[in-house]
């Protein structure tokens, strides 16, 4: 794979939108810069948001991505601090689950410009969690008509896909090598009109490169495997040094719990300088990692702003 030109950043600041947990009183950490200072109160829900900032000398661009579970938590959330959302340039989708697609449609509904959608064509497909014991039960998927009407201007594409004048790398499809990453077997999607385990090919995490620093990679909920999200994005920019890994892992319920430590091991030789586990990393997860990387880990509340620079 050639090369892709990613150019580096002054500054970065990601402001967590909506996340599992809210906690006012969390004990900031002495090496970043962390602000979080709600005027209105705050929600938390199964789901993630986060809007990325990032700075090049006097260039700044605005990215969200993604949307949580619900419009009411996600307005609420950027009402409370204070986001104005007609200076988003652009919209990231991680995948296409019901939990990051909630606010979508209500968001191009109520912007009064033109922004880019970006995502993986498969974030369209009719999906559906299959629990042995339960059955199948289909789960709200995302309507490109609906999306359309609304106004997005919807870009579709597979591969690493570069945006913010060459600030901001999508992955797009992430390739899959670690062993015991094998993504959710309840999860099917329907493919060529069969339910088949969901590939998620739809997955996709982002890099942003900060001068002097490393990357930062920001994933969704790491289908594809945040590992295996991480030593992708390596490889696609060739830059070895990771600075931060912030976002959900998909670390949580009985199907992940054997493969806590194997990725909590290989995360401590990745040794990103700091790591902000979230949403589906799971409880449990989160402590572990705490527990056993203690200088790397911020535990995340909504509302939180993180400075990089």
């Amino acid at each position: 794979m050639d090369k892709i030109y990613l150019r580096e950043a002054d500054r970065l600041e990601v402001t967590v939108i909506i996340d599992n947990y809210t906690d006012i009183f969390m004990a900031q950490n002495k090496d970043v810069d962390i602000r979080l200072s709600p005027s209105e109160p705050i929600l938390a829900e199964h789901g993630l948001s986060c809007l990325i900032k990032v700075f090049s000398g006097s260039e700044e661009y605005l990215i969200l991505m993604d949307t949580g579970m619900s419009s009411k938590c996600f307005f609420n959330n950027i009402n409370a601090l204070d986001i104005d959302i007609n200076k988003i340039d652009s919209v990231i989708l991680s995948h296409g689950h019901f939990d990051h697609i909630g606010g979508l449609v209500e968001l191009f509904n109520q912007v009064s410009n033109e922004i880019p959608l970006i995502l993986h064509p498969e974030a369209f497909l009719n999906r559906r969690l299959n629990n042995p014991s339960a059955g199948p039960n289909e789960i709200p998927n995302l309507n490109e008509d609906m999306l359309k009407n609304a106004g997005a201007k919807i870009i579709k594409s597979e591969g690493p896909y570069i945006l913010a004048s060459n600030l901001i790398l999508l992955t797009g499809e992430v390739e899959r090598k670690t062993i015991f990453e094998q993504g959710f077997p309840w999860a099917e999607a329907k493919i060529n009109g069969e339910w088949i385990v969901d590939p998620f090919r739809d997955d996709q995490g982002i890099i942003i490169k900060l001068k002097d620093k490393g990357l930062v990679v920001i994933s969704g909920c790491a289908h594809a495997g945040i590992i295996n999200t991480i030593n992708y994005s390596k490889k696609i920019t060739q830059t070895e040094k990771i600075h931060a890994v912030l976002g959900g892992f998909h670390l949580t319920g009985p199907l992940f719990e054997q493969i806590i430590i194997p990725t909590i091991e290989e995360m401590k030789k990745i040794n990103p300088d700091y790591l902000v586990p979230m949403h589906c990393t799971g409880w449990d997860a989160i402590n572990q990692f705490k527990e056993k990387m203690p200088d790397n880990v911020i535990i995340n509340t909504v509302g939180t702003t993180y400075i990089f620079e």
